[in-house]
């Protein structure tokens, strides 16, 4: 089997950016995007997902983490797109319930080649700790647009903003495993009527 990995470079006025994923991993990497509770979501990612993943950002963070968080997300992204390749072999959905204590979310993904965003998460509360909550649709946003994946994000229930993200990241991690596995009954095809993804 080839291997899945990428690695993905993205500097700009705002932020310096350098991304290596495998996505066929253990859930290994090291994290430094110098927003410390971003850290802790990829590293949801990375450890439910088993993909290994290594992130490095420098960005302007003394202006917010608006443009860090979005651009991360903007590079994973790409990351993700050019590790899946071709897509033949993919079982392209997947599908994740993720309870953390009082809260439960469920993450569908379909790797369709197009992208699209459709989050509803009832924030209990505007920020964790200093991090705004508004800045994960912006993370999410910048990823299926990037990765060219389809995303729906519900949080069923949840009264704590810290846990309701939480299982947000574990559900998307664990569907996005799932999405990204060979199906070894359609090696070499793509799951399309149209032949492509």
């Amino acid at each position: 089997m080839t291997q899945r990995i990428s690695e993905v470079v993205r500097n700009t006025n705002e932020t310096k950016i350098k991304v290596r994923l495998n996505l066929d991993g253990t859930g290994q990497g090291t994290l430094n995007t110098g927003v410390p509770f971003l850290d802790h979501m990829i590293d949801q990612i990375k450890r439910h997902g088993l993909f290994d993943i290594d992130i490095h950002c420098d960005g302007d963070l003394e202006i917010d983490d608006h443009h860090t968080v979005e651009d991360c997300g903007i590079t994973l992204g790409q990351a993700f797109a050019q590790a899946l390749g071709d897509k033949k072999g993919i079982r392209r959905y997947g599908h994740f319930y993720a309870p953390l204590d009082e809260s439960l979310s469920r993450v569908v993904v379909d790797i369709s080649g197009r992208p699209g965003l459709f989050m509803d998460i009832p924030f209990t509360r505007a920020r964790i700790g200093t991090f705004d909550v508004d800045l994960f649709s912006e993370f999410f946003q910048g990823f299926v647009n990037h990765a060219l994946m389809t995303l729906h994000i519900d949080n069923l229930k949840g009264k704590n903003s810290h846990h309701q993200i939480e299982s947000t990241f574990k559900a998307f991690a664990r569907a996005l495993r799932m999405a990204c596995e060979h199906d070894p009954r359609a090696a070499g095809t793509i799951a399309s009527t149209k032949g492509s993804l």
